[in-house]
C-alpha cells in the first residue's frame, strides 16, 4: 500500500532565475544530502513537474509515513535547512520556510 501525496509551489517569474532552479534540480547537481534525507524519511519517490512557474510534486511513500511528522524530521536532516534557504531564492516563498511550509499540500478531488 502506497500514499501519494500531491504539492504545489509558485516559482519567481524570472526565466533565468528558473532555469537555474532546473539546473540544480538535475540528478548531477543536486547535493547528495538532499535525496538522501528524502528517502530516509520513508518517501519512496517524488517527482515535480514545471508548467511556467508553477510547480507540481508528487510524492510517494509507504503506509508508516506521516506526513506532518516525517516532513518536519526531513528539516533536521544534514543540509536540509541549508537547502531551503539556497532554493529560496528561486520561489514564491517566505525566508525561513521548511519545505512542508513552501509546498503546498493539495487536495484530491476527483479519482477514476
Amino acid at each position: 500500500m502506497t500514499q501519494r501525496f500531491c504539492l504545489t509551489l509558485d516559482l519567481k517569474d524570472d526565466p533565468d532565475l528558473i532555469r537555474e532552479y532546473i539546473h540544480w534540480h538535475k540528478p548531477e547537481n543536486i547535493w547528495p544530502e538532499i535525496p538522501s534525507g528524502i528517502k530516509e524519511v520513508g518517501i519512496q519517490s517524488m517527482e515535480i513537474y514545471r508548467l511556467g512557474t508553477r510547480l507540481f510534486m508528487i510524492i510517494e511513500a509507504g503506509p508508516q509515513f506521516n506526513f506532518d511528522r516525517d516532513m518536519a524530521r526531513l528539516a533536521t536532516l544534514p543540509l536540509q535547512q541549508e537547502w531551503e534557504a539556497f532554493v529560496s531564492k528561486f520561489q514564491k516563498s517566505t525566508p525561513g520556510e521548511t519545505s512542508s511550509e513552501k509546498w503546498k499540500l493539495m487536495e484530491k478531488m476527483f479519482e477514476l
